[in-house]
């Protein structure tokens, strides 16, 4: 099947990911993917939108042709030394660049969510350690770089917002409209230890100072071995007298989102008050 001039898949092809797009960069020595091709090859939670948006963004350096092709959504920028790296043999652009691309493109809530997947990383106390994709300070620096670019004004608010330790953009919208809402901010990779010195529970985000658990269910646990390893996990988290608040994608929608007044009562059965005391 031709999928654009020159660039032939097998009907039957399961290639996805980078091994779907490396056709295009390897076509010459000057394309690269950008942009929304960029952003799905790193994995990045795009909004239903522009995740939805399969077109290949290619991009030539100034000075060369402009990319023209069946499918292809045709760029020439500029990149400075390290903003285009090899990927699983694709040349595109680095994670922090696709994130700065990105602020042409995304909401401010959309750019944050993309930020914290960047920028996740766990430590050995948890369950699967992770590493992060790239550093806050490496999204500050490319934001620093390139101060005339589209959507740098989205990007430098981003960058007050971005936080490590999210996992998923739900996460990151539950923080935010919490933070909106004049609720303290939670801490995210906080880690609740049992009485033997062992690691029990790894909230979503958590509040320390008053005992509160944060989780995030999202459509994964419905099925009922996860259902039972979280009614393990409320135990525990009782047990070591901490309230863990459940919440759900529902809990999430709207311009009045529910998870307010639910961890807002929360944290006041707890003491907490706006006043801060």
């Amino acid at each position: 099947m031709t999928v654009s001039r020159g660039v032939r898949v097998p009907l039957l092809s399961a290639a996805a990911g980078a091994a779907a797009l490396r056709a295009y960069t390897d076509l010459d020595d000057t394309s690269i993917l950008v942009s929304l091709s960029a952003a799905h090859v790193w994995g990045a939670p795009l909004p239903p939108g522009c995740g939805a948006d399969w077109r290949i963004h290619l991009a030539r350096r100034r000075g060369f042709s402009f990319p023209r092709r069946v499918n292809v959504v045709g760029h020439v920028l500029t990149f400075l030394p390290g903003e285009v790296v090899e990927y699983d043999g694709v040349r595109l652009t680095s994670p922090a660049r696709t994130w700065l691309d990105l602020a042409a493109l995304l909401s401010l809530e959309d750019l944050v969510a993309v930020g914290d997947f960047l920028v996740c990383a766990h430590g050995k106390s948890f369950p699967v350690p992770r590493d992060a994709i790239c550093s806050a300070e490496d999204l500050r620096a490319i934001a620093a770089r390139h101060p005339g670019m589209r959507g740098i004004k989205t990007a430098r608010a981003a960058l007050d917002m971005v936080r490590v330790g999210a996992d998923s953009a739900a996460e990151t919208r539950m923080r935010l409209a919490l933070v909106e809402a004049g609720l303290p901010e939670p801490t995210l990779n906080h880690v609740l230890w049992g009485p033997r010195g062992a690691p029990e529970v790894w909230p979503d985000a958590a509040y320390p100072e008053w005992g509160i658990a944060l989780q995030y269910d999202g459509s994964h646990h419905a099925g009922r071995e996860q259902y039972l390893r979280d009614l393990v996990r409320h135990d525990r988290t009782v047990a070591l007298g901490w309230i863990e608040v459940r919440v759900g994608r529902h809990h999430l929608e709207g311009e009045r989102p529910a998870v307010v007044p639910l961890v807002r009562r929360a944290l006041q059965s707890r003491g907490w008050a706006r006043d801060g005391s």
